[in-house]
């Protein structure tokens, strides 16, 4: 049977200084199955564009800025993560720089700058605490993980380089 996941991006906007994430508190709409949870910015890619077009375009309708540098810091298969067991497969990044004023939120929620060093103190998915340390290192390599999940639940985590 062929893998056919939803295709993604996942982005973590830098600050200026390198100390703090743009994260989006996902606590607008009641039916989110991120409800409560903190995330980078992304969403699925138009059948029209390649993904760094799709990552740009999310942080600009997420965010209300423009990448002006990003780099793919990794990819990640997600069997069975979406919220009717759908399968996923996100294109991870980095912005490191960008222009305008970030929005204070969207309608998914509140955006918030934390501290890098804070990340693991927040309410998020329990698989982001896996590949988070991957996303911010200084190994200019991309990783490439596989993570099934299973009723919510992280089942496993493995990656290479």
């Amino acid at each position: 049977m062929p893998y056919t996941p939803i295709v993604a991006t996942l982005g973590y906007v830098l600050s200026p200084d390198r100390r703090r994430v743009l994260m989006i508190h996902r606590n607008a709409r009641a039916q989110d199955h991120h409800l409560g949870k903190y995330n980078g910015l992304g969403g699925k890619l138009e059948p029209d564009e390649d993904v760094l077009a799709g990552m740009r375009r999310e942080i600009l309708e997420e965010a209300g800025i423009h990448c002006t540098e990003l780099s793919l810091r990794g990819t990640i298969s997600w069997p069975g993560f979406g919220k009717h067991g759908e399968d996923w497969l996100g294109f991870l990044f980095l912005i490191t720089a960008y222009e305008g004023t970030p929005l204070e939120r969207n309608p998914e929620g509140a955006l918030e700058w934390v501290e890098r060093e804070r990340l693991s103190e927040l309410p998020m998915w329990e698989g982001d605490r896996q590949f988070l340390p991957l996303v911010f290192d200084d190994d200019p390599r991309p990783f490439h993980g596989v993570m099934p999940y299973r009723d919510g639940r992280m089942l496993s985590w493995r990656y290479s380089r």
